[in-house]
C-alpha cells in the first residue's frame, strides 16, 4: 500500500491529529516527520526515512545547498508512534513551521503523505490547477 489521497483532519489542543485510517498499517512500525517543502510537513516510513536520509548524508558537505537542505530535512526530524486513536502528536516546532492550526489536511504523495494547514493547501492546490498545462509541458520534456 502507498499513499495516495486527500483527507481533511483536525489538530486538538495537545497537537494530535489522527492519521487517515488508509494509512494506519503502513505505519506500524512507526514513523518520521519533519520539515517538507512549502511550507508542509513530510511523513515517512521508517524504512522510506532510512532510504532518503542515506542520499541526504551521501551529498557534498562542500556545497553550501546541500548542508542546508540536509539540515533542514535531518534536524527536523522526529520519531513518531500512532497511539490506540490511530493519533500521532505533531511537535510544536513543526507545527510553527507548517503554519498548523486546527484545520489540516493530509496529502498522500506515494512515498510519504504531507500535513497542510487546511488554508495553505486550498492555496497551493488552486495555484498549481491553473498551472497544470504549463507544469505537464515540462514533465514532458523531462520524458514523462
Amino acid at each position: 500500500m502507498n499513499f495516495i489521497g486527500e483527507f481533511k483532519h483536525n489538530l486538538d489542543q495537545k497537537g494530535r491529529m489522527a492519521i487517515p485510517s488508509k494509512f494506519r498499517q503502513k505505519l506500524s512500525g512507526g514513523a518520521i516527520i519533519t520539515r517538507g517543502l512549502d511550507r508542509c510537513l513530510f511523513v515517512f516510513t521508517t524504512t522510506e526515512w532510512e532510504t532518503l536520509a542515506q542520499k541526504l548524508i551521501s551529498l557534498p558537505l562542500t556545497q553550501a545547498n546541500s548542508r542546508a537542505f540536509v539540515r533542514l530535512m535531518l534536524s527536523g526530524a522526529a520519531d513518531v508512534d500512532i497511539d490506540k486513536q490511530g493519533r500521532i502528536l505533531v511537535p510544536d516546532y513543526l507545527r510553527d513551521y507548517a503554519g498548523l492550526n486546527k484545520e489540516v489536511t493530509v496529502t498522500g504523495v506515494y512515498n510519504r503523505f504531507e500535513i497542510w494547514d487546511a488554508g495553505s493547501w486550498k492555496q497551493y492546490r488552486a495555484k498549481t490547477e491553473s498551472q497544470s498545462d504549463e507544469i505537464a509541458e515540462k514533465l514532458g520534456e523531462l520524458g514523462i
